[in-house]
């Protein structure tokens, strides 16, 4: 069975087309600057074969198109026709309390996930628009949703209700849902099994860290918490996200900067975290390079996020009353080498020993970088969340 997964962004969309019989990537690329001048698509064959095709992609269903062309030319395609796309996998943000799991697209599906747009209003609108687009082009498909909040509907209230009054919750369904389900998911499965264990207690603390990043705690397969909220601000301090804060201190600056609602979005959303802190870039990269130099802001910054991530961890052990395993997952946890480094420093009271050799060693690769006689293993997993959206399709596809 061939699968596409696709994850649609406001302006991207992101996709991968899998043989589902070995579990094979048969091809992947991305449509950038959906609606915008430059617009573009790059596609990526396994034995090779690359291509960049630019064009005028006004909206996604045109980019879909797209896709669809490409998988299906005779020069840089890897099938035949449209009817070989057995069924389509959509990442999708924003769940709410609706969904728990992964679900066939049906019209009533599609009516609760518009009904969960306004939780998500940067994300679910750009994944209904690519369901949309699919609906059209190819009407027969099975079309499939699978949650990044899904993962972490097994906590318990005590771990996602906020103490707001509780009417709100009831009106509104404000509480933590938590994000990064499918990598956490992938990333605490594959665990198991590099473990060679599957453990109804096995305590893992799961660091998913890009640019956005996030924390769960997964006790036997399961979230029993996780650092982003209501929205993906919560939390850790990511690329151009805030992370926790004190909400008197926005009102104070919303005060006294005489800003508005939209405008305090923009400011905890896109200038603020590594790029706010450090003045140059919300890239690690950038960030670390400067840092090198003595940029003394950029070094402060680098100084927040490793603390923050250290902080969620020791909470996450105390709440589970230990840990067994810390993973490192997601752009920054598996290639950044320095903050892997300066996170796992001071852990040493939960038992957790990093073999400094083997992380200094290690990029992008799936590895235990504690040592031997450590009590907490210490592991990078490389996360593949398309994976996760293909397989869950490919299940529901077989009922």
């Amino acid at each position: 069975m061939k699968i596409l997964v696709l994850n649609c962004g406001s302006s991207s969309i992101k996709y991968q087309f899998f043989n589902m019989e070995n579990e094979e990537v048969l091809a992947k690329g991305v449509v950038d600057k959906i609606g915008l001048n430059g617009s573009y698509l790059q596609n990526q064959k396994m034995d090779g074969d690359k291509v960049t095709l630019e064009g005028e992609i006004l909206d996604h269903q045109t980019g879909i198109e797209y896709i669809i062309g490409v998988l299906i030319s005779k020069k840089h395609g890897c099938i035949d026709s449209l009817d070989e796309i057995q069924a389509v996998g959509h990442r999708v943000v924003h769940g709410a309390e609706k969904f728990k799991e992964s679900v066939r697209i049906s019209n009533e599906v599609i009516e609760k996930l518009e009904e969960c747009a306004e939780l998500a209003p940067l994300h679910n609108p750009p994944n209904l628009k690519g369901i949309y687009a699919m609906k059209e082009l190819h009407p027969d498909v099975l079309q499939v949703a699978v949650f990044d909040t899904a993962f972490h509907q097994t906590m318990e209230p005590h771990a996602f209700m906020y103490a707001i009054p509780y009417s709100l919750y009831a009106k509104y369904g404000i509480r933590r849902y938590g994000f990064h389900g499918t990598s956490h998911r992938y990333v605490s499965k594959r665990c198991e099994e590099i473990l060679g264990k599957k453990d109804k207690d096995l305590r893992i603390i799961s660091c998913h860290l890009g640019n956005g990043a996030s924390v769960a705690a997964i006790r036997g397969g399961k979230s029993i918490d996780t650092s982003m909220g209501l929205t993906p601000v919560e939390g850790l301090i990511m690329g151009s996200r805030c992370g926790d804060m004190d909400l008197g201190a926005l009102t104070f600056i919303l005060d006294k900067e005489e800003i508005g609602l939209s405008a305090a979005n923009v400011l905890i959303n896109k200038h603020s975290g590594m790029l706010g802190i450090s003045g140059i870039s919300s890239d690690m990269r950038d960030i670390g390079l400067a840092a090198e130099k003595g940029h003394e802001r950029a070094e402060l910054a680098l100084q927040m996020y490793q603390y923050r991530v250290k902080k969620y961890i020791g909470s996450y052990a105390a709440a589970m009353n230990g840990v067994d395993v810390i993973i490192f997952t997601g752009g920054i946890g598996e290639n950044d080498i320095i903050t892997r480094g300066e996170i796992c420093k001071g852990l040493g009271y939960l038992g957790a020993d990093l073999d400094v050799e083997k992380n200094e060693k290690l990029k992008a690769k799936e590895a235990i970088i504690s040592k031997k006689d450590s009590k907490v293993k210490m592991i990078v997993i490389p996360t593949n969340e398309e994976l996760v959206i293909a397989r869950d399709t490919f299940e529901i596809k077989k009922w």
